[in-house]
Order: structure tokens, then C-alpha cells, then sequence
């Protein structure tokens, strides 16, 4: 008897524990789209996972007063760079999944680096694609002070004074350090590399003399000014200089594009995803925005967060049977 009245009252706590489960899941599912359907009703942060003035700040800038205005709410930038972008992912990774916290990066961070050390994200697991907002060729130029007019004169030149050349970059697996790595054994030369915390403390020291190689498309505007000797270009031939070549015409093995995207922690709404990705994708396609990007070297792009997923996979591939055959690796 009293077993029977044991199972009654279990199966009667199941059955209410499962009602009450449904309830709650209702409400919680009701309670995400209301929420969603709001968004944003506060200020929206977005983490670049490298320091003030570098490409991937270049990049997302241009876009902050344009989302301001279309979404309703302010747009903050916050900075935390250092180990090639791993600190400000990890940072956007472990930040609540509620649509109040992005973060931009460029390629290198989520499709070279997992490939030279172990990091504690994953970028197929731990993010959520939302916009491939810029892509920018890397501009090659070199100080002043080296006495070279072209690609041809510098590869010469480089053979003869081996490891006199220095590079500057953003960091070790960055694209302009795998530009520099992938010419050095393309042409036969050799060219030191020094990473940096940032690209802008790089290009300081670039233009500066204390490196005399440069590839990143922040040199954009040291070039215009005449400052610097633009080498090369990555992808087509750049409209402003069509007499410079690209390396694809030259050493395709080290023409590589880069390329900036916004992410959000996983488990962030979709709704709130793709309507920051169509923010972006809108914003993108202005007059304005083009031409504050084209003058840090860059171009506006957009798309949905599956068009990023594809270029994610993509890079990540051909990025790390190119980091295996180099062999880089970062302490």
C-alpha cells in the first residue's frame, strides 16, 4: 500500500514537474523574443581585439555613428589587444550572450591563429558569425631610407644585404606576417620579422626607420603622403596606384587579403544577430561609409552571417596548410 501511494505521488510530482517545465520554457522563449524584438534599449558595446588606430579600429569606426543612427542607441568601442587578438576574443566569449556584446576582429585572430597555439576559444564553437564588415589589400612599401624603386629592385636588394631588412607587424601569424614569410621563401629572400602589440605602434616604428619594411593596409595614408614606397599590393591592382603590381601577378603563393568581421558570443539571440548583420549590411552599401574606409586602405563589405561563416571556413582551411607547411608557431 504504501508503495502504491509512493509511486501515485512521484508520478504526480513528474508530471507537474514537467507542466511547470513547459510553462517556463514558454514564458523564457516568449520573454527572448520580446526581448529581441526590443533590442537594442541600451548602449551596445563592441570589443576590438587590438589597440586604437590599428586596421581592425580602422575598420569598424566608420560604422559606429551610422549604427548609432540606424539602431537607436549609442555604440561603444571598447579596445583589448595583445597575444594577435586572442585577449579580446576571449574577452567577447566570456561576455553574456544577451545582443549587448560583440566583437571585431580581423581573419588572422579566428582563422591563422588557432592553428599556431592553443587558445581558449574556438572560433566554429565559442562565436557566432554576424558581419564581414571590410576586407583591405596589404599594402608592401618600405621606408625611405632603402634604396629600391620596386618589388624587382627590393627582392634584389634583399639578396644581397641578407637579414638586413626588418619587418614590423601586428603580431606573429598575422596576414602581414605570413605575407612577408610566404615572399622570403617565394623569392628566396630573407626578412626579419618583429612583432608588435598593434599595427599603429608597428607603423610607428616604420615610419620611424627603426623597421624598414611595412605590410598592412594602415600604411594607406603614409603612401599617399609620399612618406613611403609602396612595393606591392595584395588581390587586383589598387585603383589610387595601377602602376604598382600585385603579388598575384608576381608570387601569388603570398597574395593574401584580410579581412575585418564582427562576432557575438554564442548563444546570442539570432534575431538580434541578423539584425546587426543587416544594420551592417545596410551601412555598408552608403557613400559615406565607403569613403572614410577607402582612406585607411580598406573596402566596405557585408552580407549575412552565413556569407561570413563561408569565408571563415575558407580562410581557416588554406590558412592552416599554409601555417603547417611555414611552420609558425607562437609561444
Amino acid at each position: 500500500m504504501i508503495r502504491h501511494v509512493i509511486k501515485r505521488i512521484t508520478a504526480s510530482a513528474v508530471l507537474k514537474g514537467i507542466a511547470a517545465a513547459t510553462v517556463f520554457a514558454t514564458c523564457s522563449f516568449a520573454a527572448l523574443a520580446q526581448s529581441a524584438a526590443n533590442w537594442p534599449d541600451k548602449p551596445v558595446r563592441i570589443i576590438i581585439n587590438f589597440a586604437p588606430g590599428g586596421g581592425t579600429d580602422n575598420g569598424m569606426r566608420p560604422y559606429t555613428e551610422p549604427l548609432h543612427r540606424l539602431l537607436g542607441q549609442p555604440i561603444v568601442l571598447e579596445h583589448k589587444g595583445g597575444a594577435s587578438g586572442a585577449i579580446g576574443i576571449e574577452a567577447g566569449v566570456k561576455s553574456r550572450n544577451d545582443g549587448y556584446t560583440f566583437f571585431a576582429t580581423p581573419g588572422l585572430s579566428v582563422a591563422i591563429l588557432p592553428h599556431i597555439r592553443k587558445l581558449p576559444y574556438d572560433p566554429f564553437k565559442d562565436m557566432v558569425p554576424v558581419s564581414y564588415f571590410t576586407s583591405y589589400p596589404m599594402f608592401l612599401a618600405v621606408h625611405p631610407s632603402v634604396p629600391v624603386a620596386n618589388l624587382k629592385d627590393f627582392v634584389a636588394y634583399a639578396k644581397a644585404n641578407p637579414d638586413k631588412l626588418s619587418l614590423g607587424s601586428s603580431g606573429i601569424g598575422t596576414t602581414g606576417h605570413l605575407v612577408i614569410e610566404a615572399l622570403n621563401r617565394a623569392a628566396g629572400i630573407t626578412v626579419l620579422h618583429v612583432p608588435y602589440r598593434g599595427s599603429a605602434d608597428a607603423l610607428n616604428d616604420f615610419l620611424a626607420g627603426v623597421v624598414q619594411v611595412f605590410a598592412d593596409p594602415t600604411v594607406a595614408p603614409h603612401v599617399k603622403a609620399g612618406k613611403v614606397k609602396l612595393l606591392a599590393v595584395t588581390g587586383q591592382r589598387h585603383p589610387d596606384y595601377p602602376d604598382v603590381p600585385s603579388f598575384a601577378e608576381t608570387y601569388p603563393d603570398a597574395d593574401f587579403v584580410g579581412w575585418n568581421a564582427l562576432f557575438a558570443p554564442a548563444g546570442t539571440p539570432d534575431a538580434i544577430v541578423k539584425k546587426m548583420s543587416a544594420a551592417i549590411d545596410t551601412i555598408a552599401k552608403t557613400p559615406e561609409v565607403k569613403d572614410l574606409l577607402f582612406r585607411v586602405g580598406q573596402f566596405p563589405q557585408g552580407g549575412t552571417p552565413e556569407d561570413l561563416t563561408k569565408i571563415l571556413r575558407s580562410d581557416y582551411d588554406r590558412y592552416g596548410k599554409l601555417v603547417k607547411e611555414l611552420k609558425i608557431t607562437q609561444e
